[in-house]
């Protein structure tokens, strides 16, 4: 059935309607299943985002296979379905998004773009012209909602699989998105959402997990960025664990963090400046924009014993700074900052005015542990400052601090 038969649909009153973003994969695929049983009216809708083949991996989850698949499980749930070709959008918010933070020297994450700028956005509005109550995806997140001074406060919760809990990748979403969306498999462990797809006969019920940029496939990155990115030569240096720069990088012992002063929130939570003069060539690389900061493999530098991690790179000179060994001070921070405009509370009920602080649980990225944090709010941005170390914290990722098992809000690294 396609789009404009779907259009002319007389709207059921006594059902919600809701438009299912199928992937192709089975979290998805039961998801609509689940929907049905519940009594929704279920629309399924894939969603194309890319045309270029060149750059994914053969019979790795290409987009055609995606979506006969995606066809199939509609065909045997008996819903509508319609593939609709966000690819335009995608490339404009995602993939130039992409290329000009790497062109930077810094580490985008697409998939938190793609859900709060194409599935929670540019599709929620496509299904909203279907009279969409709700879109719904195969995340394994749940919501909440809780009623506070008379309002309506929706939440953005773990899923219950503690393996696969996607609630970071939706971190960017605010308070009406969250109003719009379900997440029918949330309370289900993996092995779960497989059995069900086995006893409906889902086609998707042994299919591999897509590994890959999102809706894109997986993706050779390297290839990727070389379609904007070329490759240039440039200068590996290794910097001394005694390096001066690390002196003033730790939080002082016995001080309270409100009262730090500019300089020490500073020397611990921005990123360390390294110039020529501050390591030793060990090795050549082809391109300061492939390498991220945490980054080991890929560097092809032998001969130095502990292994070499990246802990700065500098995409205007084109040069990699890299530390010897996991316990290297310059791989392993205290702190990180969030400039205000990059500050975003998916409670805003909760949201820090200037010289407030609040502890939370904090991750920087996907299936990272939960780790205590003290969150400084001032009139320049957020400071994030961490109970432990933490490894790789690299400029262009996303924060995101918890409180127990819900998403309070997130930011970009600076």
């Amino acid at each position: 059935m396609d789009l404009d038969s779907m259009n002319n649909f007389e709207y059921m009153e006594n059902k919600k309607r809701v438009v299912v973003g199928l992937s192709g994969g089975v979290d998805s695929s039961v998801s609509a299943y689940l929907l049905k049983e519940a009594g929704y009216e279920v629309i399924g809708m894939f969603m194309k985002n890319w045309h270029d083949e060149s750059v994914t991996i053969s019979n790795e989850c290409p987009w055609m296979e995606d979506s006969t698949d995606a066809m199939l499980v509609a065909e045997k749930l008996g819903i509508p379905f319609q593939a609709i070709d966000l690819s335009e959008d995608y490339r404009e918010r995602i993939v130039d998004y992409m290329f000009s933070e790497y062109k930077a020297g810094r580490t985008p994450n697409p998939d938190i773009l793609c859900n709060r700028e194409i599935k929670f956005d540019i599709f929620l509005k496509a299904a909203q012209k279907l009279k969409a109550d709700f879109v719904a995806t195969g995340h394994y997140c749940q919501k909440g909602q809780i009623q506070k001074d008379g309002k309506t406060i929706y939440q953005l919760l773990a899923g219950a699989d503690p393996n696969k809990d996607q609630s970071y990748f939706l971190c960017q979403l605010n308070q009406e998105q969250l109003s719009k969306a379900l997440f029918p498999i949330g309370h289900l462990q993996k092995s779960e959402v497989r059995k069900i797809a086995k006893e409906q006969d889902l086609v998707t019920a042994d299919k591999k997990d897509s590994q890959g940029l999102c809706f894109i496939g997986k993706v050779r990155l390297p290839e990727f960025l070389q379609q904007q990115l070329k490759p240039k030569k440039g200068e590996i240096l290794m910097v001394e664990s005694s390096h001066s720069s690390y002196q003033n990088i730790q939080i002082p012992a016995g001080i309270a963090f409100d009262d730090l002063d500019e300089k020490e929130l500073s020397n611990i939570c921005l990123p360390l400046q390294y110039g020529p003069s501050d390591g030793k060539k060990v090795g050549e690389h082809n391109g300061a924009h492939y390498f991220t900061v945490g980054q080991r493999k890929g560097l092809q530098v032998g001969g130095t014993g502990k292994p070499l991690f990246v802990i700065s790179t500098n995409t205007k000179d084109n040069v990699i700074y890299t530390g010897l060994g996991e316990d290297h001070p310059g791989l392993n921070r205290f702190g990180l900052f969030v400039p205000s405009e990059e500050v975003h509370w998916i409670r805003e009920d909760l949201r820090l005015k200037p010289g407030e602080s609040a502890t939370y649980k904090t991750r920087i990225r996907y299936r990272q542990p939960l780790t205590g944090a003290t969150l400084l709010m001032k009139k320049e941005g957020l400071y994030v400052l961490f109970d432990q170390a933490q490894r790789g914290i690299a400029s262009g990722q996303f924060v995101a601090w918890y409180q127990n098992e819900e998403a309070i809000g997130s930011g970009v690294i600076f």
